[in-house]
């Protein structure tokens, strides 16, 4: 049974409709998933900053384009995507620390990014503010108020450092990123119909 790895930050709209998109994958492939929680901009920083010279003409023909594309992928994946909102660039420490907080318990990271995603994509809400954290952790039937102290401890903090440097050390360069086995590294929503693919030839 092949196993994924999903590597992801909440304030990547690609992301939202691969973490839709990818659970049809697992249940028809009976794979085993873990989410694991990182942050982007670390990542951009190290390998990747040319993503922001990439930002900064929204009015470019590729930005107009992208967006267009990404609404049109959300309609396909029928999720929300009120993108982008006065909240973008969001930073995301706060909330990639919060789910860090309850990697280990995949259960409840799961419903907290779902519910998280579905806040900043579709209500436009701002993820950077501990208070609205809080009320999505209680949203979900966690504890948010001690999920937020949780978030603030060092081995969290420290745990949300090495998930990220985690991803550059194994090539990733943006969210999601995911892995099939551990060995063969795959980007973003569009790359999901080979992640299948590579589910099911592992499994051969």
């Amino acid at each position: 049974m092949a196993h994924i790895e999903f590597f992801f930050d909440l304030s990547s709209p690609w992301t939202r409709l691969a973490f839709q998109n990818i659970q049809p994958i697992v249940e028809e492939t009976r794979a085993t998933i873990a989410w694991r929680p990182f942050l982007v901009g670390g990542v951009f920083n190290a390998v990747n900053d040319s993503v922001y010279a990439g930002r900064a003409d929204p009015s470019s023909p590729k930005n107009r384009n992208t967006f267009k594309w990404l609404k049109d992928w959300a309609r396909v994946a029928g999720v929300p995507m009120n993108f982008p909102s006065r909240h973008h660039p969001l930073k995301s420490v706060n909330a990639m620390r919060f789910c860090c907080a309850i990697e280990d318990d995949q259960d409840a990271l799961f419903r907290f990014s779902n519910q998280a995603f579905d806040a900043y994509f579709g209500e436009k809400r701002n993820l950077d503010a501990i208070e609205v954290l809080v009320e999505i952790a209680d949203a979900c039937g966690l504890d948010g108020a001690d999920l937020a102290r949780r978030a603030q401890d060092d081995d969290v903090k420290l745990r949300l450092r090495a998930n990220t440097q985690e991803v550059i050390d194994r090539g990733g360069f943006g969210s999601p990123t995911i892995f099939v086995d551990r060995t063969e590294l795959f980007f973003g929503n569009d790359q999901l119909p080979i992640v299948r693919q590579a589910i099911l030839e592992a499994d051969l």
